[in-house]
């Protein structure tokens, strides 16, 4: 069954693998080039490619050497990534994201700011080329003025995604970044219409999918979720249960491409119960992917058990370009060099060796 076709709304898959997004840092200038084309077309066996994380703002790059879509250049420059894996059969879609106060100024080019959705700092550091590592920077409260900004952004990187002839874009709505710090309790301490309850919590992502529907069509527009997450100080909170599942309730009514569902507990975070991957399986009427410490063995077992219809795996595809063949052959996997995984050349990059013949 992993193997197998599919068709997620009017996209056609030529199996159920995903290759999880994965922050490179190969973006030199935020700019898409050759090196990173090489290395998306040799993975283009996946049934889809979500690429890493990609800016819909110049105040969404908050580390070091990450891509940007808020300009006709960095369109440009990405047609050569999706063209690249078009011709290798494959299918890419671009996930949008915004780091928010993930951040450091550094990183940031002329003119942007550290924004979130109250003012403050990041708990931890982030590398950056001129000072190296260094404490995340302070965040300004996003007005409602900026946060209306800072959707129209993102449906404009999803207009740019099209014209650069991505398949459609993933909302990154996890791990801490700007949609899931609207999202989280611990971190929106917000008392307006932007927070302070579970619809005020859960508004910022759905207008930002509503308005990114509105754009190219509901059925370009996935999203992906990591409740019980706890990257970038974000972590759980009692009410996240019944918060997530209204959020898909309301995606779900937007027709929306995909939900894709992270479970982090493989690098030590609290598992997503069982009980909620199915709750939530079972109120998005659409495509469903999983994703979290899958293997072969596994990511069978899920889909025969209709716990999801696509399997997303990360660092497997990140040290093998052919590991839709290792899967179906039951060849070993390349294991990932963790010194380069956000260095700026080919090593650890685009010259991991594939199977033979």
């Amino acid at each position: 069954m992993l193997f197998d076709p599919i068709q997620i709304r009017s996209l056609p898959l030529s199996n159920r693998t995903v290759m999880s997004p994965i922050t490179r840092s190969r973006a030199l200038g935020n700019l898409p080039n050759a090196l990173m084309a090489t290395y998306y077309a040799q993975r283009a066996s996946a049934g889809l490619i979500i690429t890493e994380g990609v800016s819909p703002s110049p105040n969404g790059l908050g580390y070091a050497r990450i891509p940007g879509l808020f300009n006709e250049a960095q369109a440009q420059a990405w047609r050569a990534v999706t063209d690249a894996v078009h011709a290798r059969g494959g299918r890419i879609v671009v996930q949008l994201m915004h780091t928010g106060r993930v951040a450091h100024v550094a990183n940031l080019p002329a003119g942007a700011e550290v924004l979130a959705p109250v003012a403050g700092t990041c708990p931890g550091e982030m590398w950056t080329d001129s000072q190296q590592m260094q404490p995340h920077s302070s965040a300004r409260a996003m007005t409602p003025q900026d946060i209306q900004r800072s959707i129209d952004e993102f449906a404009q990187a999803c207009r740019l995604a099209v014209q650069a002839g991505f398949d459609g874009v993933e909302l990154h709505a996890a791990n801490g970044y700007l949609i899931e710090q609207f999202l989280n309790a611990n971190v929106n301490q917000r008392s307006d219409g932007w927070g302070g309850s579970i619809e005020g919590r859960n508004r910022y992502a759905l207008e930002v999918a509503r308005a990114c529907a509105a754009a190219i069509g509901a059925d370009k527009v996935g999203i992906r979720l990591s409740p019980h997450g706890a990257f970038n100080a974000t972590g759980t909170f009692p009410e996240v249960e019944v918060q997530v599942e209204a959020l898909v309730a309301g995606l779900s009514s937007l027709g929306l491409l995909y939900v894709h569902l992270l479970d982090h507990s493989a690098m030590g975070a609290p598992p997503v119960p069982a009980a909620l991957k199915r709750r939530l399986r079972e109120t998005f009427k659409g495509p469903f992917i999983l994703a979290g410490g899958f293997d072969a063995s596994s990511a069978e077992a899920a889909l025969q058990a209709g716990q999801a219809d696509l399997i997303a795996f990360g660092r497997p595809f990140l040290a093998n370009p052919d590991l839709v063949r290792r899967l179906q052959t039951g060849a070993a996997l390349n294991a990932p060099d963790m010194t380069t995984l956000y260095t700026a050349d080919a090593k650890g990059y685009t010259d991991y060796p594939t199977l033979a013949g």
